[in-house]
């Protein structure tokens, strides 16, 4: 997906949302919640705990209460563990419902700030089980507002959406299950409905056995809990025909819609549950409702469609199978055929017309209502009854059941709908302002979580994969529409539209991403496709001129290319403003329309194509004139035409957007081709994407295409290691080989005997399998075999893995070089991509005819994972990169589709000479070295030949070595290989072995030149590079948005592929995760896919997504990686880490139980000795104020904090001084405001001085992940409260970035009182916060690592350290460039004295750390210059938005 961008909005809003969330004074200080809490929890065990029902009460119900239950309190609460330490510790049977409620309000706001809740009632089911029942009571309490009932339905949802923790799950599966079928309207109804599918009907009776075997509480409990659904809807409906509606009845109605499509879009809770509501006609009450129609309710009616939605998919209920078109169509007309039997029937004289229609004539809304308008009321409802729809509720219903009401209930039930694929294709995929500023849009803008929103959420299951590709479209499609609003909104702001007198606009301010233009000229309108009502092509032509722009902004437009989407806008800051505070910002500034155009060429002024715009910009003779061809969005411009809407003519701007922003378009139209099209998954991964069936069923031990014997090749070091790398399983030399000997290994698994199952049970049968767990160990047979000689040059040896791979990180490749589906978890260091290069190394050399695809989510993770495959035993003409990330691939040679085919032919004129040379050493006369077709006759009437009449000659028994080495016919031609060739003395077998050899090595020649024709026939670039991928190819690497942009392309050229492997799977959206897996088209009606290997981490960062709304609510972060993690997919967790020193890798460790340490990390130097200078190799260091101000937000979400990035630089120059290199420095922050600021610090102080110079990057964390490097500063700038970090999927990435050492600078009382980041910052602040330095070193240090030691009874620990000689407390950031400034100057006196030394001028530079002149203004950095610093401070890949 393209990068998300800073949200850009008001600074009100921002400081009013700030002011919506806990400060560390609301947590710390005296407010009446922190009081409360150190009174009667905080300092206590939770086992000491006992609640006192007058304080939950007075003190914290009753404030709640009078505010309405305020987030910013709720927050508080949950921040000083409220729940965590005090109400579900001291949670009982006898509690009170306000204890009840309590837990249900955080609960909810835990999961509102995306915080795990669950597990903190794992300890205690059978209590859970209990508040959960409580809470199902309190949401049919009629004493209970509807305020409350609100927030205590919000928490049955968010059960729903937890499936996967196995608590909730048996607590809620008994609410959805076969039971509640007791409430249908009829018996006959259900029994008609049962003996429809014989599971159905075994399922009845087994529910029917459980009841009648239960004792009379279980039975009351059963008997509530088949009820509750029912008496929930029939709540609800009451609530619907409300008049006069109060904002919270209609919230929770809204609320209750959100329950009811939850459910109906997972098969396990809609399998029961369809049928009751359709049978309580729950979507006709709704339409004519009063709250329905009622005209504020807008997002309750599109709710309400969203509910249709699923309420209606086409889907088999009992086995999940998604009906084609055909068959939905089939079934609609068996509905439609019994209507027509039952009128013709009962009602012959009035329904006659409706009997005899054909299908179509009659499933039309509009002519079914004429047609059964004859009826009379008492008729309408005896015809419901006859077809089985319930014409009555209980007496407390208020829902008026009249012919109105019937007649809406037939009309629902027989109307043909469309089907999602169906208006999946009517969906445009270029915006419009319409579709831009949609009221449904504008409401993920404010999304707070106060109110639910008509989105579809990506759940722990989908219906189908149509179903799954259907909810991405929308939400894709949302999420870049956003983004667009954003930029057109923020363009402008900044361009500052006014009217003159006149009434024209003129632009008073300046963007960069924008050019007035005068109106676009239409230069043709190709008329429709067949079949199509749309112009099949609409040219334009727009003049932009660029002469005012500066070199940068200029060359940025001149890189337009074709394809690329542009944004025409009619902006008339003259037209009168209607709508007040419902007008969105770009309509105050005077936005009329937007249409979308794609670049089809740039021309000059004289209108010459400009085809490669770089050398035309370095050019003399470039002109300041350019002319687009655009290609308008085809849809808008039939709307328009055809409404009189002249919206070109008002067109006066046009808007770019960056180039990897604005990738949307292409990625749309290829979610939107699958979900039209019927593209299905390799049938062993159907069941286990969709979230069904045994979550193994796709692990390799499962599937009957097994493999039995695998060569591991490299994979094992020694026999010891092969051992050692199998535990608990048997591991025998075969048959044929005895003893201990080296690689290669092959390895075969022993097959065990089939045994018979007895006759008949018996009481011994359990006795008699407990000795089965010995027969489960698995046995491996291990034979090997002499690799080939490949020739006697030493390129011709092939590359060994040389990497000792753990017992976890050898199952992890076992698993994937099988066929099936593996997932591997790589904590951070763990090796991961050492483990996809051997899957691959191994796949491509078991199956050499097989097609790998690696899809990473950034070119930075490919080229590292590519970069490793190059440097395999693997040929490079099978390897190829696709995208633009192969630019930065530092490798000798290029992979790009084009890199490749120059490779190739640049391969063919070095082999073409060995064919010449070869030839002039056997005496071959002619020119076979002039073309590959040549080189291939030669090989057949020379090479061939000669060789096999080598091979009949030394066929004869009595062939000496000597005689064998005479006869060899290429003596000549190896003449210039290492000599002697053939060892003296050699025995026969051994010169055989030579001989062989090196006929490999000229057959290798040949096959080379062989696979060079085809680019010797073909003559157009793009048909070789085609051919190059659809036949060479072997390994194919793309990131997820190259595969999601050109799918299309990719699947028509007839691309076959048997293997995916994915690297960093959890940081790619599930749809980019899925869309590597169709890439191509079915043969014979399978497809070729075999394996698939997702390696990534969970525990790190999730996807990157712009907007709140899509993130939180939608879901649309989830990753396929993390929901089959979720789903109990089995996992490869690897455990061992060699990346940083074990105390390190301690504050991390506790997010991964199992993680140990390399024993490299424990012995080598660099990780026994000490960092130079420093006391400690980690260390918290506290920030105070600095110049009496903490964190700082210039402008909205861009938060910076001067005296932590002060800190830092003054860190990094400590560190330079002593000699550290600048490269193995990397500074991090935790917003890009920090970021952008620190670099502007470095700038300052450093930049132009050769002692110090630049660090190796300074980035956010986020952009850090996968990176490492061996000393981190981190900056984590917040001072008022935690932020982004409180996710502890950040926490982790920015602790397990360092190597050798990590210093963090942060504002201590904030973040050691954060519940979630309590077990790192434990750790973290055993170590003394002042920053400790150790006086007379320089890097690297001979100084051993301190030795720490624990004292205390365990919760109050202490550490105890060694002190060092020379060292120094650092009392603040004045004391640290005191020191700074004095080395410094010591520094600059040693260079004076040394001869033709640069001195540099450091001075003032040195004295700005300690004076408060130089940095005044800096602390707005990259603000002054925004969109200068557009592409820094906008992504959202480091907290750089902060949505509150």
């Amino acid at each position: 997906m393209p990068p998300a961008k800073r949200v850009k909005s008001s600074a009100n809003s921002g400081s009013n949302a700030a002011s919506g969330r806990p400060t560390v004074e609301d947590l710390e200080g005296q407010s009446e919640f922190a009081t409360l809490a150190r009174q009667h929890w905080l300092p206590r065990k939770p086992a000491e705990v006992k609640v006192n029902n007058d304080v939950l009460k007075r003190e914290i119900w009753d404030t709640l209460e009078k505010e309405n239950f305020p987030l910013k309190s709720l927050l508080v609460l949950e921040g000083l563990q409220a729940l965590e330490s005090y109400l579900w510790p001291g949670y009982g049977e006898d509690s009170s419902n306000y204890h009840v409620l309590l837990i249900i309000l955080i609960v909810n706001a835990k999961r509102r700030e995306r915080l795990d809740t669950w597990d903190i009632f794992n300890d205690r089911p059978a209590d859970f089980s209990d508040l959960f029942r409580r809470a199902l009571s309190l949401t049919v309490d009629s004493s209970l507002s509807w305020t409350i009932k609100t927030h205590v339905l919000l928490f049955i949802i968010h059960a729903f959406s937890s499936l996967d923790c196995t608590n909730v799950r048996k607590e809620c599966a008994p609410l959805v299950s076969i039971s509640i079928w007791h409430n249908i309207s009829t018996e006959d109804k259900r029994d008609a409905i049962l003996d429809s599918n014989t599971q159905w009907r075994k399922a009845w009776r087994a529910s029917a056995k459980r009841y009648d075997a239960a004792d009379e509480a279980t039975k009351a409990r059963l008997r509530f809990e088949r009820s509750w659904l029912y008496t929930s809807v029939l709540n609800f409906l009451n609530l619907l025909y409300t008049d006069n509606a109060k904002p919270d009845q209609v919230l929770y109605c809204e609320r209750f819609v959100e329950f009811l499509t939850d459910l109906q879009s997972q098969l396990p809770t809609r399998r029961y549950v369809n049928t009751l509501l359709q049978d309580l006609h729950v979507l006709p009450a709704l339409g004519l409702s009063p709250v329905y129609n009622d005209e504020a309710n807008g997002l309750l009616r599109d709710l309400c469609r969203l509910f249709s939605h699923y309420t209606y998919f086409t889907i088999d209920e009992q086995t999940g199978a998604q009906l084609s078109k055909t068959e939905a169509y089939d079934r609609h007309c068996n509905d439609l055929a019994k209507l027509q039997r039952t009128a013709l029937k009962h009602f012959k004289d009035k329904l006659t017309v409706l009997a005899l229609s054909n299908y179509g004539a009659i499933d039309k809304r509009s002519e079914l209502e004429g047609l059964l308008t004859v009826l009379a009321d008492d008729e309408i409802e005896s015809l419901c009854n006859l077809l089985g729809l319930r014409t009555t509720y209980p007496d407390s219903v208020k829902v008026p059941v009249g012919r109105r009401f019937l007649l809406e209930v037939l009309l629902s039930q027989f109307e043909r709908r469309k089907t999602f694929q169906e208006a999946a294709s009517e969906l445009s995929l270029l915006p419009t302002e319409e579709s831009l500023f949609d009221v449904g849009l504008g409401r993920t803008e404010h999304y707070d979580g106060s109110h639910p929103l008509a989105l579809p959420k990506l759940n722990l299951q989908y219906l189908s994969v149509g179903d799954f590709l259907w909810r991405s479209m929308i939400l894709y499609r949302c999420e870049a529409f956003y983004a667009i609003r954003q930029d057109i909104e923020s363009v402008l702001s900044r361009l500052k539209p006014e009217a003159k007198r006149s009434g024209d606009t003129v632009f008073s301010g300046f963007s960069k991403m924008a050019l007035t233009i005068a109106k676009p000229t239409i230069l043709e309108v190709v008329p429709p496709l067949v079949g199509d009502d749309k112009p099949s092509t609409v040219r334009a032509e727009v003049t932009i001129d660029l002469r005012r722009l500066t070199p940068h902004v200029r060359r940025e437009w001149e890189s337009l290319r074709p394809d690329d989407v542009l944004f025409l806008l009619a902006v008339d800051a003259s037209k009168p403003k209607n709508g007040g505070a419902s007008l969105t910002e770009a309509e105050r500034l005077g936005l009329v329309a937007v249409r979308s155009a794609e670049v089809i060429q740039v021309l000059d002024d004289r209108g010459r194509a400009i085809r490669d715009a770089q050398a035309y910009f370095d050019g003399h003779s470039r002109s300041d004139i350019r002319k687009l061809q655009l290609r308008l969005d085809a849809q808008a411009f039939k709307d328009d035409t055809e409404g009189n809407r002249d919206i070109y003519e008002g067109v006066n701007l046009l808007v770019r957007r960056s180039g990897r922003e604005n990738n949307f378009k292409p990625v749309l139209e290829s979610i939107q081709d699958l979900t039209l099209s019927d593209v299905p998954l390799a049938p062993w991964l159907h069941e286990v994407f969709l979230g069904y069936g045994d979550p193994a069923g796709a692990n390799y031990k499962q599937l009957p295409n097994r493999l039995k014997k695998v060569n591991f090749r490299d994979t094992f070091l020694d026999w010891q290691h092969l051992v050692e790398s199998l535990p608990g399983k048997i591991v025998e030399p075969s048959d044929d080989v005895c003893g201990s000997f080296g690689p290669p290994y092959v390895l075969e698994t022993v097959e065990k005997p089939v045994e018979e199952a007895p006759s008949k049970p018996s009481k011994k049968r359990r006795r008699d399998a407990e000795p089965a767990l010995i027969a489960e160990i698995e046995t491996l047979k291990v034979s090997t075999y002499k690799p080939p000689n490949n020739g006697p040059y030493p390129v011709d040896a092939p590359k060994l893995n040389s990497v000792r791979f753990t017992p976890t990180q050898i199952e992890a490749i076992i698993s994937g070089t099988q066929p099936g589906l593996t997932v591997i978890v790589g904590p951070p260091g763990t090796g991961k991509t050492d483990v996809a290069t051997q899957i691959i190394n191994n796949i491509y050399h078991n199956f050499p005819e097989q097609k790998t695809l690696l899809i990473a989510h950034s070119n930075q993770a490919l080229n590292q994972l590519f970069a490793k495959i190059v440097a395999l035993d693997i040929d490079e003409r099978h390897l190829l990169r696709l995208g633009h990330g192969e630019e930065e691939l530092e490798t000798e040679g290029s992979f790009s589709k084009h890199g490749r085919v120059e490779s190739f032919l640049e391969n063919r004129q070095r082999f073409l000479y060995e064919v010449n040379r070869l030839a002039a050493s056997i005496g071959a006369p002619g020119a076979h070295g002039s073309s590959a077709e040549t080189a291939g006759y030669f090989n057949s009437v020379y090479v061939e030949p000669a060789w096999a009449k080598f091979n009949e000659i030394v066929k004869v028994e009595d062939a000496t070595p000597e005689d064998i080495v005479t006869v060899f016919p290429f003596h000549g031609y190896f003449a210039d290989a290492p000599q002697p060739l053939f060892p003296p003395g050699a025995d026969r077998e051994t010169v055989l072995e030579i001989a062989n050899g090196c006929y490999r090595h000229i057959s290798k020649i040949f096959s080379e030149l062989a696979d060079v024709l085809p680019f010797e026939i073909l003559r157009r670039d793009k048909d070789k590079a085609n051919y190059l991928l659809t036949n060479e190819a072997r390994i194919i690497a793309m990131t997820s948005t190259h595969a999601a942009m050109k799918r299309g392309e990719i699947a028509a050229l007839g691309f076959q592929y048997d293997n995916v492997i994915m690297e960093e799977a959890a940081q790619i959206t599930e749809i980019e995760n899925f869309i590597p897996l169709a890439l191509q088209k079915p043969k014979d009606g399978q497809l070729a896919l075999q394996r698939v290997v997702l390696c990534g981490d969970h525990y790190q960062n999730s996807p990157v997504i712009q907007g709140l709304a899509f993130r939180h609510y939608a879901n649309l972060e989830q990753s396929l990686f993390s929901r089959l993690v979720r789903l109990g997919v089995p996992t490869i967790n690897l455990d061992q880490q060699g990346r940083a020193r074990p105390s390190i890798s301690s504050l991390y460790k506790w997010r991964y139980p199992q993680l140990g340490d390399l024993p490299h990390t424990q012995t080598e130097k660099e990780f026994t000795s000490a960092n130079a200078g420093f006391k400690y190799d980690y260390q918290f260091i506290n920030v105070p104020d600095y110049k009496g101000k903490g964190e700082t937000e210039p402008t909205p979400h861009f938060i910076q904090n001067l005296g932590e990035a002060e800190y830092a630089v003054a860190i990094y120059q400590y560190m330079r001084l002593l000699g550290y290199p600048a490269s193995k420095i990397s500074i991090l922050a935790t917003y890009a405001g920090q970021k952008a600021l620190i670099k502007d610090v470095l700038a300052h102080r450093c930049a132009k001085n050769p002692i110090f110079g630049l660090p190796r990057i300074v980035t956010t964390v986020d952009k850090y992940q996968g990176e490492q490097n061996d000393y981190i500063i981190l900056s984590l700038t917040r001072t008022s409260r935690v932020g982004y970090l409180r996710d502890i999927r950040r926490l982790t990435v920015a602790l397990s970035r360092a190597r050798l050492g990590l210093y963090i600078l942060g504002r201590r009382e904030v973040f050691e009182a954060c519940f979630e980041l309590r077990e790192a910052f434990e750790l973290l602040l055993k170590r003394p916060d002042q920053l400790t330095l150790v006086t007379g070193e320089l890097w690297p240090s001979e100084r051993p690592l301190v030795v720490e030691q624990q004292e205390g009874d365990g919760s109050t620990d202490t550490t105890i350290t060694t002190a060092v000689l020379g060292e120094a407390v650092m009392q603040g950031l004045e004391h640290l460039g005191q020191y700074v400034y004095e080395m410094t100057k010591t520094k600059v006196e040693e260079l004076k004295l040394q001869p033709q030394a640069s001195v540099p001028s450091v001075d003032v530079e040195i004295r700005d750390v300690l004076e408060d002149t130089g940095l005044e203004g800096e602390e707005t950095a990259g603000i002054e210059g925004e969109e200068e610093e557009e592409e820094e401070g906008r992504k959202v890949e480091g907290f750089e938005v902060e949505e509150d």
